[in-house]
């Protein structure tokens, strides 16, 4: 899934709850942006096995809602992928509040379904395509002033997991813990140069079944919006 997604669903959160407060501005927007980055980062781990990531958003919102397309290359294991997602972000003084779906798609994913018949066998192969609507999820973030808690929930696909993180921004730092079920916890530290350009450091604080790369991981990536 992705590298950004949660960057792109706060950010796009925040330019929600500043429409709603000011319900007199409801006008339709329309973003899209581009980006790269050195590796397929995503809650925590490497997705790529050092493959870098090419990524594109289009999004339109109004008065708090939201929608768009986001996709990705660098998925060693599962091939390119688009996001659909819609959602809604609001915010009351320091308090702020996004509800979002996700679907996750795999276009080039497959699977063998092999049969074997006959005297000398006779094999059949077949390609099974991810759709939309065969991994989902809904994803839930409140945050007060610096601070955030989101929780990712498994609806469709896979077998209903969820993932959480815990988040401070500090100026240009930002400080993310995300667990995810199987009780594998990471850390990430990241600094933005600048709008665009973004550094970050992700080191496991816990792999309970060292099921995965503890390696800590060095991400460069930069985003370019476009039409601005």
């Amino acid at each position: 899934m992705k590298l950004s997604k949660t960057l792109i669903a706060s950010s796009i959160a925040a330019v929600m709850a500043a429409n709603i407060v000011a319900p007199a501005q409801a006008e339709v927007e329309v973003g899209a942006s581009v980006g790269v980055a050195n590796m397929y980062y995503w809650r925590g781990l490497e997705l790529g096995n050092g493959t870098p990531a090419v990524s594109g958003d289009l999004n339109i919102s109004t008065t708090g809602f939201y929608g768009g397309i986001w996709g990705s290359s660098g998925d060693t294991a599962s091939g390119s992928e688009y996001d659909l997602y819609l959602g809604y972000g609001a915010s009351l003084g320091d308090f702020s509040v996004d509800l979002s779906a996700w679907t996750y798609v795999y276009p080039s994913k497959r699977s063998l379904d092999v049969a074997v018949s006959g005297a000398n066998g006779e094999i059949r192969s077949t390609a099974d395509r991810s759709e939309p609507g065969d991994l989902s999820e809904v994803i839930l973030g409140l945050g007060y002033g610096p601070v955030a808690v989101t929780y990712y929930d498994n609806i469709a696909g896979d077998t209903g997991y969820w993932y959480g993180t815990l988040a401070l921004e500090l100026g240009a730092f930002g400080f993310t813990y995300g667990l995810h079920e199987d009780d594998y916890a990471h850390f990430d530290v990241s600094y933005a140069f600048n709008d665009n350009l973004v550094f970050t450091i992700g080191t496991v604080v816990d792999d309970v079944e060292a099921e995965y790369d503890d390696d800590t991981k060095f991400i460069v990536s930069y985003t370019l919006p476009l039409g601005e």
